[in-house]
């Protein structure tokens, strides 16, 4: 744990956040309970994602618990390149700027490769070259923030992936474990490159990643699905290894409302090998600070998702 980090922060640390403005995807799992937290802080929160009747479910369930809360749905299907960059459009057209952006959502190992709109294999095509093009539509605001930050959820996964430039989509080679930690090891090197590229040009933000460690949500059954493998141990195991996901969604809280974070840095849980627990400073597998891979994918990941970050 950093000096300056308070020990067994929660939710209940969060200070005011009146006035800040922030975009998160994802309306169920953790996202919803970022949204939450973020509302009852008093932000301007926007909920994104793709099935407009779920995320409206979690608008009032939101409302429910904060009644002025200053909420609302937005559609993003961050699987069509199209979509995300309506949302941008629509974005830039009504606002001004925009205080914090937390790339979320995420899709976890279904057990065929399955494609985005765009062709991209599944994983990669949500949880990386979405966020990834999110990130571009939402730059002109986020540079016109107040202290902005961009918080990506990478995964414990991370650890085993590798970026593989010869089979990207997972074409000739689909495992579905491995395909997923491929795209949370680039949603982990996006967010560090994402930095040094602030850092060169004078764009203003803190780019961070967190984990929720393994986290009581819908991602394994929704993906892997009830019956498989890892379905099977979150149906048993669930109860006593997962971490309700109010707790899976600290590090993201601590990244987008904590004053002492800092860029560049990746926060998860610090208990039972980062699986659950307080927010912390998180482990980096050695190939997540690669420059060189970090600076490839950046630039063959302008040219799939057609986005410049400008």
């Amino acid at each position: 744990m950093a000096k300056n980090m308070k020990k067994n922060w929660t939710s209940e640390d969060i200070t005011s956040q009146k006035g800040r403005s922030v975009v998160i995807t994802g309306t169920g799992g953790i996202g919803y309970e970022t949204a939450l937290e973020m509302t009852r802080a008093g932000a301007e929160v926007i909920m994104a994602g793709r099935n407009k009747d779920k995320g409206e479910e979690a608008i009032r369930k939101i409302k429910k618990v904060n009644p002025n809360g200053n909420i609302r749905f937005e559609k993003l299907d961050l699987a069509d390149l199209a979509s995300i960059e309506a949302f941008g459009e629509r974005m830039r057209s009504e606002r001004k700027s925009l205080d914090i952006l937390i790339n979320n959502a995420a899709v976890m190992a279904p057990p065929k490769r399955l494609v985005t709109k765009d062709g991209f294999e599944l994983q990669m095509g949500t949880n990386y070259f979405g966020h990834f093009a999110l990130t571009a539509q939402m730059l002109p605001l986020l540079k016109k923030g107040d202290k902005p930050r961009v918080i990506t959820l990478s995964s414990l996964a991370h650890t085993a992936g590798v970026i593989e430039f010869g089979d990207l989509q997972s074409e000739h080679n689909y495992k579905p474990m491995v395909t997923y930690g491929q795209s949370k090891l680039a949603c982990l090197m996006f967010a560090f490159e994402l930095q040094r590229r602030s850092d060169a040009a004078g764009w203003g933000i803190t780019s961070m990643s967190t984990h929720p460690g393994i986290s009581r949500t819908e991602l394994i059954p929704n993906g892997a699905g009830k019956n498989s493998p890892t379905g099977i141990v979150r149906r048993l195991m669930g109860p006593f290894l997962f971490q309700p996901a109010a707790h899976g969604a600290w590090p993201s809280l601590y990244a987008a409302t904590a004053e002492n974070v800092k860029g560049g840095t990746y926060y998860g849980p610090s208990k039972m090998k980062e699986m659950r627990g307080y927010p912390t400073i998180a482990k980096v597998a050695p190939q997540a600070m690669d420059v060189e891979v970090a600076s490839k994918l950046w630039e063959v990941s302008e040219k799939l998702t057609k986005v410049k970050f400008i």
